[in-house]
């Protein structure tokens, strides 16, 4: 099917436990894509609605874009938001991306990752898989640090760990629903809710544990990420702690990195904000990645060297959005009520999350 010149294509394969999983893509029509990119959703999320128009985005920009729904989200088979093992993810994400890049019509093309929020994990984890692979990353407001202010006790993570394999997809008692304040507008957010794709169930113990040693094993290697990155963050965001991007931006060995926070913005940068926030968002991702696309153009092995460092060396900068002040104002009243748990803002040790 086309969208102003961009085809969308849906397949499904098999993963090596035998689960169906869906996925799909977005090519530019009109000729050879510069760029293949890689989206990793967030908890709860799915690729062919929630994600499509990132892929559509960046397919308009060149870019030929892929997307899997995780294990038991959207599209794919499996029990219902139910995460076994982190690296299963990890895996599944890893065998179908690198198929993809080991076809002919996409050998020498750059390579990037595309994560949100847990999908930030999944991407790290990915370059964390194979250091020299990938040219390059987008993280928008990751998971990939427990903050400091509310690491939850390693009593009560142990008595849960006892448990776990008794009752594994046991359903956790769920914080307000996360929607109303990750999204902020009140369109998209209802939208959202009628998607029925997305998971917006109580989290199952299994999962929030997998989410929660995720977190912790990429909070003591972040000094390991070396590929180039570009990391944004909402400074309303009360879903994922903003001071958690920051940590990898300080803590990354990366010699190209980029982070940008925006004023007054919520956690869902590239679909909860209104309109004019998300084209600012958007230029910027396209603005980063033209810069590197072709940073690996002439390779024509697999897989390619790592990308060279730019020149930037990595900046901070902040971007002001349509409406600062209100938003940044409300904004102010939301982070009054929370506390955080794996770049995650919540009372309870665990959030109920549709990242």
């Amino acid at each position: 099917m086309k969208m102003k010149e961009v085809v969308y294509q849906e397949e499904y394969r098999e993963n090596a436990r035998g689960v169906q999983l869906f996925t799909c893509r977005w090519l530019p029509c009109s000729s050879s894509p510069r760029a293949l990119v890689f989206i990793c959703h967030g908890y709860g999320m799915e690729c062919s609605g929630f994600m499509r128009e990132c892929g559509t985005r960046l397919a308009r920009a060149g870019c030929a874009v892929f997307g899997i729904d995780y294990e038991g989200h959207g599209r794919s088979m499996g029990a219902r938001c139910y995460i076994k093992k982190f690296d299963n993810i990890v895996n599944d994400c890893d065998d179908f991306f690198k198929s993809v890049c080991a076809q002919d019509e996409y050998r020498g093309k750059s390579r990037f990752l595309y994560g949100e929020s847990m999908g930030g994990a999944v991407a790290l984890l990915l370059h964390k898989k194979d250091p020299v692979f990938w040219t390059g990353a987008v993280l928008v407001a990751p998971m990939c640090k427990i903050s400091e202010k509310v690491k939850p006790h390693p009593v009560v993570v142990n008595l849960l760990t006892k448990v776990e394999e008794i009752i594994p997809k046991w359903k956790i008692v769920p914080t307000k629903d996360v929607i109303d304040s990750a999204f902020k507008d009140p369109i998209k957010r209802e939208q959202l809710r009628n998607n029925k794709l997305i998971y917006q169930d109580k989290p199952r113990l299994k999962t929030a544990l997998e989410m929660l040693r995720a977190s912790m094993r990429l909070e003591d290697t972040l000094h390991e990420v070396t590929l180039p990155f570009f990391v944004l963050h909402g400074e309303a965001d009360v879903v994922t702690d903003p001071e958690v991007s920051k940590a990898l931006y300080d803590q990354a060995s990366s010699r190209d990195k980029t982070i940008r926070l925006y004023p007054g913005m919520w956690h869902g940068l590239t679909s909860g904000e209104p309109d004019d926030n998300i084209d600012i968002v958007f230029s910027d991702i396209i603005a980063w990645l033209d810069r590197r696309c072709n940073a690996d153009a002439g390779m024509d092995t697999f897989p390619a060297d790592p990308v060279l460092p730019s020149s930037n060396g990595g900046v901070i900068e902040r971007f002001a959005t349509s409406s600062p002040a209100g938003a940044a104002m409300n904004g102010k009243q939301r982070q009054r009520n929370g506390s955080y748990l794996c770049g995650l803002k919540g009372r309870r040790l665990f959030q109920h999350s549709a990242m």
